[in-house]
């Protein structure tokens, strides 16, 4: 042990002593755990593969991976972690596990990564964004249906028009969502709100239509105060981001499209074996959706997070179930089907930065090549990925955020 101590948030971490206290408190860990945790904060800048953990806290005693998942288990909770929360020590997929949380020595010298999530990259301001410097607050659209909506960080704006399952509050503590959050607003501020009928927005709406999509933008954008500023659309969030754009050419001065389509599963199908396929899929949707059926949602989840792990797809069902409806699931899904904005694409005339994961299994590429044919002033990236929605640990995570660092500083 290097004989330093650490802290992370009620926490103080003495390696010299071997000694965990919470609130000055002395907390009983079993060495074995407490020798993993030791070695995951020491080594906090990167992802500690299995066999490293092995060889380090058991030496060349041979022991299986379930001594390390019991010991793994241990420390989460002497930490006040758990597997699905994995707010603290995060399993990467077939890599290892790394100490995420924000860490600094007692001296006061902040840890190598920033004591952040792999992928976010740490300066100053990074440490004053989260759920509690966020404010939230609501607006009515034109059929009465209130929209809420939320700001945080500091600099230039930067609106992220909805996506489906979304939580303004609840986005914060899911590793679905976290580190989009504090990337995005790096050195900005990130507006973002909840659609219709999805978190803490109404459920219970009038219309629930891709047009009404589009006016609540519209509504917010006036609540908001905005006047010019950049436009990112993720997932379905690109078609209507893409139809504001067309409508108020003057307001959007660039426009980012992660994950987009401009057209949904229905409507771009070619075949009758297509179209029957389209319409499976929103069948077991139907049937998903309404009876909760929990292999379904974990299908569903394993879409959007290929290379996830089990606990990843269980974080991303319960999330789910939290931001809406069954019955609001089964609309949402209805209407992603019939999106079309391919008639109105080509008269978006900002700068466009299309940014799409390579091997995406929710929205194939092909996607992606359809808008930056269709925008004029665009420009496709692929990332090295097979998920929809990126992961915190995964290269094309730095490479999304500095496509979008990049291009907004032009």
């Amino acid at each position: 042990m290097k004989g330093e101590k650490y802290r992370f948030g009620e926490f103080e971490l003495d390696t010299a002593r071997q000694q965990l206290r919470r609130a000055g408190e002395p907390v009983h860990v079993e060495p074995r755990a407490l020798d993993l945790l030791c070695h995951l904060i020491e080594h906090r800048d990167r992802v500690v593969p299995k066999d490293e953990l092995l060889d380090e806290v058991w030496g060349d005693r041979f022991v299986s991976e379930a001594a390390l998942t019991t010991a793994l288990r241990t420390a989460r909770l002497a930490v006040g972690d758990t597997g699905s929360r994995q707010h603290l020590i995060r399993t990467v997929h077939r890599r290892g596990c790394q100490f995420v949380a924000p860490v600094t020595a007692v001296d006061g010298t902040p840890s190598p990564a920033g004591g952040r999530t792999a992928g976010v990259r740490a300066t100053p301001a990074d440490r004053s964004i989260g759920a509690d410097r966020q404010t939230i607050r609501f607006c009515r659209a034109g059929d009465g249906t209130r929209i809420a909506y939320a700001a945080v960080g500091s600099g230039p704006p930067l609106l992220k028009a909805a996506n489906w399952m979304s939580h303004l509050d609840l986005e914060w503590t899911t590793p679905v969502w976290s580190h989009w959050l504090g990337g995005l607003a790096r050195d900005r501020q990130l507006i973002r709100y909840d659609e219709r009928g999805c978190g803490l927005s109404d459920w219970v709406v009038p219309g629930f239509t891709f047009d009404d999509w589009v006016d609540d933008l519209e509504t917010v954008v006036e609540a908001a105060g905005l006047d010019t500023f950049p436009l990112l659309g993720v997932s379905q969030g690109g078609a209507v981001a893409v139809a504001y754009a067309v409508r108020h050419p003057e307001r959007v001065s660039r426009l980012i499209l992660a994950g987009a389509y401009a057209r949904g599963r229905q409507v771009r199908a070619r075949s009758e074996t297509e179209g029957a396929e389209a319409a499976l899929d929103l069948d077991v949707a139907r049937v998903g959706w309404i009876h909760q059926d929990p292999r379904f949602l974990r299908v569903f989840a394993s879409q959007f997070l290929p290379e996830g792990t089990q606990e990843d797809w269980d974080e991303f069902t319960a999330f789910q179930r939290q931001t809406t409806s069954p019955s609001n699931g089964v609309r949402f899904l209805e209407e992603f089907a019939r999106i079309d904005v391919s008639d109105i694409a080509h008269r978006v005339a900002c700068p466009t930065l299309i940014l799409h994961s390579r091997d995406d299994e929710r929205v194939p590429a092909s996607q992606a090549n359809e808008l930056a044919a269709l925008i004029p002033d665009s420009r496709l990236v692929l990332l090295k990925s097979r998920n929809h929605l990126l992961t915190a640990f995964e290269p094309a995570w730095d490479e999304f955020l500095s496509c979008i660092d990049a291009f907004l500083s032009e």
